[in-house]
């Protein structure tokens, strides 16, 4: 049996922003019973997924699986965003998971937009609900091929690609080439891999870079090397078939769709 993002997010009420622009974390009851009492998540691997294709990613080849419950979701209400719109906030929220069987495996799709002057307070708040002792980190982030500076000429048939960076503390290889200069990351990948470099947590950004603007199929399983690498603190699915993955597709490009 499968686990829908929407039915996970289901479980967690809604409730209305009280101050404009703040982020609020919304934990689950057994976990906000444990922050309570002063401890934090015991958190091994923390795997966040930033963008439509991302997100779609993790859903079909990760959350797919009935090993999986909601632990919490964040709201940030900014310009671009619905969060007080009711259902459609809900399901534009980030939302995390915990793994039934290995809690310590922690996984968070953001499919909203988080504005700049939000993301310090997102990461910190977030990162202060985690132990960061053997903490290890994982960003897969979507961004435009336009975005991509290089000296060569690029032909549309080479998006879409991976690119990595990483922190000082990240020690295993990474599965693709390292970002080249002058290119950056920029927004929430860019701000939880500063706070790691910082705090020295092992961390590393796959940046997908896609000529696609919204949801597809290809760009999506252009993240399928990353699997070798969570496949060794989580149970992996097969690969999905081509109508579950157009499921998640149809689902990212509904939630896209709110921000244009």
């Amino acid at each position: 049996p499968r686990v829908e993002q929407q039915s996970s997010s289901q479980s967690l009420p809604f409730i209305p922003l009280l101050f404009p622009r703040a982020v609020h974390l919304h934990w689950s009851p057994d976990v906000t019973e444990l922050l309570r009492s002063g401890n934090k998540l015991q958190c091994s691997s923390f795997i966040l997924a930033v963008g439509h294709n991302a997100a779609s990613f993790l859903s079909a080849y990760v959350l797919a699986s009935a090993n999986w419950d909601a632990a919490g979701r964040a709201l940030a209400w900014n310009e671009r965003s619905r969060s007080g719109a009711g259902r459609s906030g809900e399901e534009s929220a980030c939302v995390f998971y915990r793994h039934k069987d290995e809690p310590s495996v922690l996984i968070c799709n953001v499919t909203c937009h988080i504005a700049e002057d939000q993301l310090f307070e997102w990461t910190e708040k977030v990162f202060d609900c985690l132990q960061s002792r053997e903490l290890a980190v994982t960003v897969l982030s979507d961004r435009s091929v336009a975005d991509y500076k290089t000296p060569d000429y690029l032909c549309s048939s080479s998006a879409p690609f991976l690119r990595s960076l990483h922190s000082s503390a990240f020690a295993d290889r990474p599965v693709c080439p390292s970002l080249e200069q002058p290119n950056i990351i920029t927004g929430l990948p860019a701000a939880v891999l500063n706070h790691c470099q910082v705090h020295r947590i092992a961390a590393v950004v796959y940046q997908c870079y896609s000529d696609v603007a919204g949801p597809d199929s290809v760009t999506v399983e252009s993240y399928k090397p990353v699997l070798n690498k969570l496949g060794r603190s989580i149970q992996v699915n097969s690969p999905p078939s081509t109508d579950v993955l157009r499921k998640f597709l149809r689902s990212a490009e509904i939630q896209s769709n709110l921000y244009i």
